[in-house]
């Protein structure tokens, strides 16, 4: 009976630890396509309310870019939708700052910026000059925010998700695995 259960948790550690490298392995990949299109979203400082006004500002963009490129299929048609469409994307920002009974500054570009290295859901960005849609909010001295928008790796979470169950998967196996 002690055999057994030492021969499961022997087995239970080295599937735990082959998930972890593996985790690890895949954090360093780079799914990103050279040509891709970014969306950063730079905060007036680290403060808890300009912190609070980037994710607004985040939250009301994602979903307002999702709607216009959500049945993109080039780059090229992407980078005409985002131009044609910057004074709505402006018009969004200038709405949130309204809500938010804030006159702070702010600055809409669109072209080539610098990225710091980032590190997003498993996937390692490196540091370089991307094409991006920028939004610098007052003095742009505060923590970023930024994902993929073509292809849109990022635009899914703007989404509105329901019925969604997350589980931790090795706690199933494991479990699974005892009651044998």
């Amino acid at each position: 009976m002690v055999f057994l259960y030492m021969y499961k948790l022997i087995i239970t550690l080295i599937i735990v630890v082959g998930l972890l490298i593996n985790n690890n392995i895949e954090a360093h990949k780079n799914i990103i396509p050279d040509e891709a299109i970014r969306l950063r979203v730079i905060a007036n400082s680290n403060s808890f309310h300009d912190q609070h006004l980037k994710f607004r500002v985040r939250d009301e963009l994602q979903k307002e870019v999702y709607l216009v490129l959500k049945d993109v299929k080039t780059i090229n048609e992407a980078r005409v939708i985002i131009e044609k469409y910057l004074v709505k994307f402006n018009d969004t920002i200038k709405k949130v700052l309204a809500e938010e009974k804030n006159s702070m500054r702010y600055i809409l570009e669109y072209g080539i910026h610098y990225f710091p290295k980032k590190e997003y859901k498993g996937i390692v960005q490196e540091e370089g000059y991307y094409e991006s849609l920028l939004v610098t909010l007052g003095e742009g001295k505060g923590n970023n925010w930024w994902c993929v928008l073509f292809p849109p790796l990022c635009l899914i979470e703007a989404e509105e998700a329901t019925d969604v169950e997350y589980k931790f998967f090795v706690k199933e196996i494991i479990d699974e695995f005892f009651r044998r």
